[in-house]
């Protein structure tokens, strides 16, 4: 399934965790991560271990099932939460390399229970797309990946747990890593922005123009299908925006594509515009 040496993916585990770890995106022996090396063999984190403080040596190997398969140099145990990793494996057979950890700007989100805006940063847009919110489910309990996965996507790439962390996968361990980072800086931008008092939103033609040279760079997004005018009303928008409260992800449009009003996504920036700048007085 790969053609590097599986020394060096460990080496790799172990460099992407130190970015992780100085990079502040997990604290104490927080978060994991694991890439897969054929179909059915995963390489992943040990528990009970700073992220920035990995060898090559401390690396498991498991099989699709969770089991154990490999003794490591240093008698290190699996992560308690690799199911989390194998799930999305499963249900994406594309994914090679999945992370799980703590961003503290998107853990933020996570804690205030708010889903990312969306048609507000170009490459926000571009490289992470739609987020999946998953409800609470307890870290390293069977219910964490039922908590996502029926929400999941061929475009999914990163999700946000509620109250937990993220998790960002991709087909190499580094385009993960990339993700994370992507998602860290966005959630950081949207948070000093909103102390600024306005969050500026892209408008339909906006949207429109950037997931078209998404599609162009070859990453397809289903948003495109009913953008601007293929949605009949603004809670039926595939773009959501707003910082008031809690809420359910926006819905994905179900509409075929025509028979929309033309202004109805206007009409839905100004009225979130309307709540934003309402927000900050």
């Amino acid at each position: 399934m790969t053609n590097v040496p599986v020394y060096q993916l460990k080496k790799q585990l172990c460099e992407i965790g130190r970015n992780i770890w100085l990079r502040g995106f997990c604290a104490g022996n927080e978060g994991n991560h694991s890439v897969r090396i054929s179909d059915d063999r995963v390489l992943c984190t040990p528990t009970g271990i700073s992220k920035g403080m990995l060898d090559p040596e401390d690396i498991c190997v498991v099989d699709m099932d969770g089991n154990q398969v490999e003794k490591n140099a240093r008698g290190r145990k699996r992560t308690s939460e690799v199911m989390v990793h194998l799930a999305i494996y499963k249900a994406r057979p594309d994914i090679k390399a999945v992370i799980h950890s703590h961003p503290p700007h998107a853990v933020a989100f996570c804690i205030a229970n708010i889903p990312l805006p969306e048609g507000v940063h170009p490459e926000a847009e571009v490289f992470l797309g739609k987020t999946v919110y998953a409800d609470y489910a307890t870290p390293g309990g069977p219910k964490l990946p039922e908590s996502f996965l029926h929400k999941l996507t061929p475009e999914s790439n990163t999700i946000l747990m509620a109250n937990h962390g993220s998790v960002s996968f991709a087909k190499s361990l580094m385009d993960a890593y990339y993700l994370l980072e992507i998602l860290d800086n966005y959630c950081k931008q949207l948070i000093l922005a909103r102390q600024l008092g306005q969050v500026n939103v892209l408008n339909s033609n906006q949207m429109t123009e950037l997931l078209q040279l998404k599609q162009r760079f070859g990453m397809p997004d289903s948003r495109l299908a009913c953008a601007p005018q293929g949605c009949a009303s603004p809670q039926e928008q595939p773009f959501l925006t707003t910082f008031d409260g809690p809420h359910p992800m926006s819905k994905s449009c179900s509409c075929e594509g025509g028979g929309g009003e033309g202004d109805a996504f206007e009409m839905m920036v100004q009225a979130i515009t309307n709540q934003i700048m309402a927000g900050s007085k």
